[in-house]
């Protein structure tokens, strides 16, 4: 039965990486804000995941023998993935054109819960666009993850009730992540994509593009495992533990600020040889993985401090 409920985490948690950080990403996230909360909002953190309705199966994905602590703090870490995790439920749907990838015209931003079952697959990201050849581009539309992290934060500090405040919290705790993703915030437009490619997500790659993802087909995946793929929280703290240390302002909540970073690390760091003009495919070098590697722990680590500012701060 153990054996089942890991495969069942696996496959949720391996997901199609169009939608930011994978799961060992967004842990990472995770695991470097709670470290950084104040005890009582990490209290009142612990209190509200419990309300998720996979908290169950996720209290048997944690292995036996932890204190209450560590125990907590990988659920907190798992908790950071569902709006990942519901891909694979059946029960929620894509709202919006374009498959959701696109805001319907009324209620993307409704508040309500885990009653609602849209996707929201634009809360994932912000496709602020660029062009490097002259391709005249579209403004991303709204709501996007910057809109939503934002009015988010402030529905934390109200007085509504707590399993909507729950249900906020996992939300927050991924967008945050995912605004610190450079692909996450960029749509490149050009000549052979005009309509921008969705982060990377129509910029093809030639395998095998690093030594830690021998998998990833394009340019956005590559970005989303850029510091593992293991779907194992203990694996991810490992390698968060290790993590460069990085000086964090305890006052920076400038979500749009965040948002801008990422999009010059895109211009800069991502959309760079081997990466060419169209649409590929691109053969990587190790060179590049190690570069993007580099930004990719900077981000993570700058996330999960912002994301454990935004909770000092707000969550009530």
């Amino acid at each position: 039965m153990r054996r089942l409920f890991a495969l069942v985490l696996s496959l949720l948690l391996l997901a199609p990486g169009s939608y930011g950080w994978n799961g060992f990403g967004h842990m990472a996230v995770a695991y470097v804000a709670y470290e950084h909360l104040e005890s009582t909002t990490r209290a009142r953190a612990n209190q509200l995941v419990r309300l998720n309705p996979l908290y169950a199966t996720w209290k048997k994905q944690v292995p036996p023998g932890l204190s209450a602590s560590q125990r907590n703090l990988m659920l907190f870490m798992i908790a950071a993935t569902w709006p990942d995790q519901i891909r694979g439920d059946h029960s929620y749907h894509a709202d919006g054109p374009d498959s959701g990838d696109r805001p319907p015209d009324t209620g993307g931003d409704v508040n309500i819960g885990y009653t609602d079952k849209a996707l929201h697959k634009y809360w994932h990201f912000v496709d602020n666009p660029f062009s490097q050849d002259g391709t005249p581009v579209t403004q991303a539309p709204s709501p996007n993850a910057e809109t939503q992290i934002k009015a988010f934060s402030l529905a934390l500090s109200s007085d509504e009730p707590d399993p909507l405040k729950s249900y906020d919290l996992v939300w927050l705790m991924h967008m945050v992540g995912d605004v610190h993703q450079p692909l996450h915030n960029a749509s490149r437009f050009s000549a052979d994509l005009p309509q921008g490619d969705a982060g990377g997500n129509f910029v093809l790659i030639g395998p095998p593009p690093c030594k830690n993802d021998t998998a990833a087909t394009e340019l956005h995946a590559l970005w989303d495992g850029a510091i593992g793929t293991s779907p194992d929280p203990k694996a991810v703290i490992l390698v968060a533990k290790r993590l460069p240390a990085q000086s964090v302002d305890a006052n920076d909540q400038n979500v749009d600020g965040w948002a801008s970073e990422s999009l010059t690390l895109a211009e800069t760091k991502a959309y760079v040889a081997p990466i060419g003009a169209g649409k590929g495919p691109f053969t990587i070098d190790q060179a590049y993985c190690d570069q993007m590697q580099a930004v990719a722990q900077q981000r993570i680590v700058q996330g999960g401090q912002r994301l454990a500012n935004l909770l000092n701060a707000n969550l009530k």
